[in-house]
């Protein structure tokens, strides 16, 4: 039955959930609900009935005592709620509701048609679901934290994922289905936490989670003492793994494998996120995207305007008597859109990527890939006067001797 007498009314209220159990990994979804709690005094409006939804065999009261009386903690799930007097920095409010408890035992369903009455009744605008699974990522590296929707506009519109998972799940799983199918949009972010230091708590996770959920709704959350006890913590898990040498090169293998997966990438978009996030903070008058032109330009807008500038443009002119120098691997666009790779002057008996030096050494074949996923091939060819050819689409191209620099064109 739901009770909400003495409730005000909500201002654009979020709804956040996390549930202790198979969906924590460390603790780090409880707990960053829990500092949402700490940090803005959540008040305490409702509680799920124990009876209802939990063996107590699994997930057994407690007893504790205040002033030599003896109390029965049962294990639930609790709402409640937070009001932020100051959400988007220019004096408007907004209310979260936060969901708390431990993964039922039985009646899922149920419990999510209770969740939902309430999200119902409160007017929730948004569910946002906090999860945290163990994975091959190590201690060392910036917590990965996927966000996931079953909605396809919701992904468009909040740069989530859409969920392709198959295979079993947990309350998270089963409450977000519940909502899709209500109406409510729902998101999930889930941290991966390193399942050889899976022991709660795990503040870099929570903290993680907590960043990518400043992102997803525009608040601005204090975070207290978790950037410090995230650093203390990575300190002491890097002692022990220093302690084992088994465990040292297992983690150096999971940073190998992590930096060549993301390397490629450039990871544009994070930094991109991590800048808006410092904007966020230091400019309290700034949204949450920063789209206004007038003030600080997010960086991928001030990325994208700087690649569109023309290469002397952004460079400058380095004129020298040999011609204008170019960096290694540039590559400035053409009218048609194909790309032109310049070599790297080399000196006289060195040999550079793509070009090729004296002495009659044998120059390497360099492998590009085109947008259409076409593999072409640049050789460069040595003799030993310095004389470079550069491969072409056609298997010709023209060669720069003299300087050592062979110049091709996809």
């Amino acid at each position: 039955m739901i009770e909400l007498e003495g409730l005000p009314e909500l201002v654009d209220p979020v709804m956040i959930c996390a549930f202790e159990g198979w969906n924590d990994a460390g603790d780090a979804a409880s707990s960053a609900v829990g500092h949402l709690d700490r940090e803005w005094k959540g008040e305490v409006f409702a509680s799920l009935d124990a009876e209802d939804y939990y063996d107590f065999q699994v997930n057994r009261p407690t007893v504790t005592l205040h002033s030599g009386v003896r109390k029965v903690t049962w294990p639930t799930t609790q709402l409640s709620a937070v009001r932020i007097a100051d959400a988007d920095g220019k004096g408007n409010p907004r209310d979260l509701v936060l969901v708390r408890g431990i993964e039922p035992s039985m009646r899922w369903r149920s419990f999510c048609n209770e969740i939902l009455g309430f999200a119902h009744e409160l007017g929730v605008e948004l569910v946002v679901l906090l999860g945290a699974l163990l994975g091959d990522t190590p201690h060392t590296r910036p917590v990965p934290v996927t966000g996931v929707t079953s909605d396809p506009e919701l992904a468009v519109s909040m740069d989530l994922e859409e969920t392709r998972y198959e295979g079993p799940t947990g309350i998270v799983g089963i409450l977000q289905e519940a909502c899709t199918h209500a109406g409510v949009p729902t998101a999930s972010l889930w941290a991966a936490v390193p399942h050889y230091v899976s022991q709660p708590p795990n503040p870099k996770a929570t903290l993680a989670l907590l960043n990518r959920l400043d992102d997803l709704i525009g608040v601005r959350i204090p975070l207290g003492e978790l950037p410090e006890d995230a650093r203390a913590w990575q300190l002491g898990v890097d002692q022990l793994a220093a302690e084992d040498s088994e465990v040292a090169e297992y983690v150096q293998t999971l940073e190998e494998a992590r930096d060549t997966a993301e390397l490629p990438e450039a990871s544009g978009e994070a930094i991109a996120r991590e800048f808006e996030r410092y904007l966020r903070r230091r400019d309290p008058g700034a949204g949450p995207y920063l789209r206004d032109l007038s003030g600080p330009q997010p960086l991928a807008d001030l990325t994208e305007r700087e690649e569109s500038r023309a290469p002397e443009e952004r460079d400058g002119d380095r004129e020298d008597d040999g011609g204008t120098e170019k960096a290694e691997g540039a590559a400035e666009p053409e009218e048609d859109g194909a790309e032109k790779d310049s070599g790297t002057a080399g000196d006289d008996g060195e040999k550079g990527s793509g070009t090729a030096g004296e002495g009659g050494d044998t120059g390497d074949t360099v492998a590009a890939e085109d947008p259409d996923g076409t593999d072409r091939s640049t050789g460069d060819d040595t003799s030993g006067d310095g004389d470079a050819d550069a491969g072409t689409d056609d298997g010709e191209g023209p060669g720069r001797d003299g300087e050592g620099e062979a110049g091709g064109k996809d």
